[in-house]
C-alpha cells in the first residue's frame, strides 16, 4: 500500500503528524501517516499492467491500444435510418439536425445521440371506449362514459365513441415541443368533438350530419395540434358508436320510430300528390287548349261571315237587283236542295199542266230494280 505507518524513533525529523513540522525536531517521538506518493502509484500501476500483458508492451503498444479504442468509440456514431423513419440528431441533448432514411454518422455517446421515430406508421387513439383484449369473439369493449358523454346544441346528452388516426408530421416538433404527444392529442380530440357536438342538434349528430361532424372535428383537432406545434398530422376521425345515454335509449328509440312513421306517411302523401297533381294539370291544360281552339274557331268563323257579308254588301251597292236575285236563288237552292223536284217547261210549246204522274215513285222503283239487278 502507498500508505506507510511510521514509527516514532526511526523517523527523521518527526515532529508533526506528517513528518517534520514547522517547529522541527530531530528525533521527536510523535508518529503518523503521510500522503500517498502519486508518482509511485503511477509507476506501480504501469508495472502491473506490463505484467498482465503477454510479453509486455511498451509505450507504442499502449498508444496503439488507445488509438484502437478511440476508433471503436467513433464507429459507434454510425447509424441507419430505416424507410419510413426520420432521424433526429442531438448534440449534448440539444436538437441539431434531422436526417432521412439511409446510413449516417453522428457524434457517439455521450456527446451525441440519435432518435429515429417512425413517421409513416398510423397510430390510433380510442376515445369513449377501451378494448379489453382478446381476438375475434373473445374481444370485448369497455365503455368509458366520462369521455363519451357530451352535450349537444339542443341541450340533449349523447354518447359518442370515436377513434383518431394520426401520424408524425414533424419529428423535431413531436419529440421536443410537448411532453406527451399521444395524451395531448387525446385530450385535444375530446375537446374538439365536444365543441362540434355543441354546435349541432342531437338528430344531426346521430344521422343527418354525421359525416359533417367528423370532418369538422378533424379540421378543428388539426388546428389545435398545429397551434401547439405538436408535429402531428390527423389522418382520420371516425365515429364508431353514436347513441343516446343508456338509461333513456328505449324512450329515444320510441321517438325515433314515431318519427319514421311520420316520415313514411308523409312520403306516401307526397307520392299521391306527385301522382294526382300532374294528371290534374294535364287535364286542365287539355281543357284550356280545347277552349282556346274553340274560341279561335268561332272568331275565325265570325270574321269569315263578316267578310262575306261585307262583300255581299259591296256587291249590293253596285248592283242591287242582281244581288237581290242572286241572294234569292242561293237561299232557294239551300232550301230546296234536299226536296224531290220536277221541273216543267211552261213556255211556248209547252203543255202547261199535265195529268199527275208519280214520277218520284217511278224513279225510286227504277233505282231499287237497278240495285237488285246488281
Amino acid at each position: 500500500m502507498p500508505w506507510q505507518q511510521q514509527g516514532g524513533g526511526g523517523n527523521k525529523g518527526g515532529g508533526g503528524p506528517w513528518g517534520s513540522g514547522p517547529s522541527g525536531g530531530g528525533s521527536g517521538g510523535g508518529g503518523g501517516t503521510r500522503p500517498p506518493d502519486i508518482e509511485e502509484m503511477l509507476r506501480r500501476g504501469q508495472d502491473r499492467f506490463k505484467q498482465m500483458m503477454p510479453g509486455g508492451l511498451g509505450a507504442v503498444g499502449i498508444s496503439l491500444l488507445v488509438v484502437l479504442g478511440i476508433v471503436a468509440w467513433l464507429l459507434t456514431g454510425m447509424y441507419r435510418v430505416q424507410p419510413g423513419e426520420q432521424g433526429v440528431e442531438l448534440l449534448f441533448g440539444k436538437f441539431a439536425n434531422q436526417t432521412n432514411s439511409g446510413l449516417h454518422f453522428w457524434f457517439p455517446a455521450p456527446i451525441g445521440s440519435v432518435t429515429t421515430p417512425n413517421v409513416e406508421r398510423t397510430n390510433t387513439i380510442s376515445i369513449g371506449f377501451r378494448g379489453t383484449g382478446g381476438a375475434g369473439r373473445t374481444a370485448s369493449i369497455r365503455d368509458v362514459s366520462e369521455e363519451s358523454l357530451m352535450l349537444t346544441g339542443d341541450q340533449n346528452i349523447i354518447d359518442i365513441d370515436f377513434v383518431v388516426q394520426w401520424r408524425i408530421k414533424n419529428a423535431k416538433d413531436f419529440l421536443f415541443n410537448i411532453r406527451d404527444p399521444q395524451a395531448t392529442a387525446k385530450l385535444a380530440a375530446e375537446s374538439a368533438i365536444r365543441e362540434i357536438a355543441g354546435q349541432n342538434t342531437l338528430e344531426d349528430v346521430l344521422a343527418k350530419r354525421r359525416q359533417d361532424v367528423e370532418v369538422k372535428t378533424k379540421a378543428l383537432l388539426q388546428k389545435i395540434l398545429d397551434t401547439y406545434k405538436a408535429g402531428i398530422f390527423v389522418a382520420e376521425v371516425k365515429m364508431q358508436k353514436v347513441d343516446p345515454p343508456q338509461p333513456v335509449i328505449d324512450a329515444f328509440n320510441d321517438v325515433q320510430r314515431a318519427k319514421q312513421d311520420k316520415e313514411r306517411q308523409q312520403n306516401e302523401a307526397d307520392a299521391y300528390r306527385n301522382d294526382i297533381i300532374p294528371k290534374a294539370e294535364g287535364e286542365s291544360a287539355r281543357l284550356v287548349q280545347q277552349a282556346t281552339a274553340y274560341r279561335e274557331q268561332l272568331v275565325k268563323e265570325a270574321e269569315g261571315e263578316a267578310k262575306r257579308f261585307l262583300s255581299v254588301y259591296e256587291a249590293y251597292k253596285t248592283g242591287k237587283q242582281v244581288t237581290i236575285q242572286r241572294l234569292y236563288l242561293e237561299r232557294m237552292q239551300e232550301v230546296l236542295k234536299d226536296a224531290d223536284k220536277i221541273i216543267m217547261d211552261s213556255g211556248k210549246g209547252g203543255q202547261g199542266v199535265v195529268p199527275y204522274l208519280p214520277l218520284p215513285e217511278i224513279k225510286k222503283r227504277s233505282d231499287r230494280s237497278a240495285q237488285g239487278a246488281r
